[in-house]
């Protein structure tokens, strides 16, 4: 088993954004064993940078406002931001090229591309007019603004969307509640399946071998994508903000909005295995890399901190 060893290192911080990182997503891991990282923030300039050094690539420039979502295709070639001035942009990833916007009638807090090897095709987008959307990325809605589909049942704000196959998007939020959606049930405006969790739902991630990690409240979720079932709950000591699990599945990573902290936890019980300081505000995002070498946290003071989690030289620990 690897070793935590967080709290030997000093993390790497990237600066760069003037406000709140409210976002942070990596790409899937390259051939060569590089990877991305895009970082979504309030000051409105999503940032590209090397996932293993945390260098700064570049700056997405195009929104008007406060920038709450940011993800990769799977291929990486397109980037997906949401923001406050009710757009959704997707980019070219590498020139910084906006290429779409999709208006909405509210801040878009989530958007995410359909799974695929190769670019992207279909996108959701969600946030606090309590609707989801799905765009068709190759048809005229690029120049309509048309989506393919609306769904409508959340109560609340929508926070998270993502995609658990190419046929179905799981969302969640202030509601507590977290919903599938299926594609092929079209008009239909009915969810194809809900599970209603005890307090307001922030973050959602999908792990590779269909595992849903959520957190919500004081308690973190895993779920199955596909039966809908929940798998374990485990109760923290605090309130989470944001979940990621270790490609091993042997531990997770929490930030906290009661707390500067990023916490590792066991998988199977909760305990809490190490607890790493270093931001100077809530933590508002927490992903492990595709290779799961680092752990990249997010937070209220404007920085990006990536903290080492194995063993032996990497990126720029030597």
């Amino acid at each position: 088993m690897d070793e935590l060893i967080g709290s030997r290192y000093v993390p790497l911080t990237c600066t760069g954004h003037s406000r709140p990182v409210t976002h942070l997503s990596f790409s899937t891991l390259f051939e060569d064993g590089s990877y991305l990282m895009i970082s979504a923030c309030k000051d409105g300039t999503p940032m590209l940078r090397d996932g293993v050094t945390g260098d700064w690539i570049g700056t997405y420039t195009g929104h008007k406002g406060a920038v709450w979502s940011a993800r990769f295709s799977s291929d990486a070639s397109l980037s997906v931001t949401g923001g406050a001035d009710f757009t959704a942009k997707v980019w070219d990833t590498m020139s910084g090229k906006e290429l779409m916007s999709f208006p909405h009638h509210h801040i878009v807090r989530t958007a995410a591309f359909m799974p695929a090897r190769t670019g992207a095709q279909l996108l959701v987008t969600a946030g606090n007019e309590k609707k989801i959307r799905i765009w068709d990325l190759n048809a005229s809605a690029t120049v309509t603004h048309t989506p393919l589909l609306e769904w409508t049942g959340a109560e609340g704000t929508i926070k998270s969307a993502l995609w658990v196959n190419q046929t179905t998007v799981v969302t969640a939020g202030d509601d507590k509640t977290v919903r599938w959606w299926d594609l092929r049930s079209r008009p239909t405006t009915t969810a194809s399946g809900e599970l209603v969790l005890d307090g307001p739902i922030t973050q959602m991630e999908e792990h590779d071998d269909g595992i849903i990690a959520v957190c919500a409240g004081s308690c973190m979720y895993m779920l199955s994508a596909k039966s809908h079932q929940l798998l374990n709950k485990v109760a923290l000591s605090y309130n989470s903000s944001a979940v990621s699990i270790h490609p091993t599945r042997r531990r997770f990573a929490t930030g906290s909005t009661q707390d500067t902290w990023v916490r590792f936890h066991d998988y199977e019980s909760g305990k809490i295995l190490e607890t790493l300081k270093g931001h100077h505000g809530p933590v508002h995002s927490i992903s492990y890399s595709p290779d799961g070498q680092l752990c990249a946290s997010g937070g209220e003071d404007g920085t990006i901190r990536l903290w080492k989690t194995a063993v032996g030289p990497y990126g720029l620990w030597k």
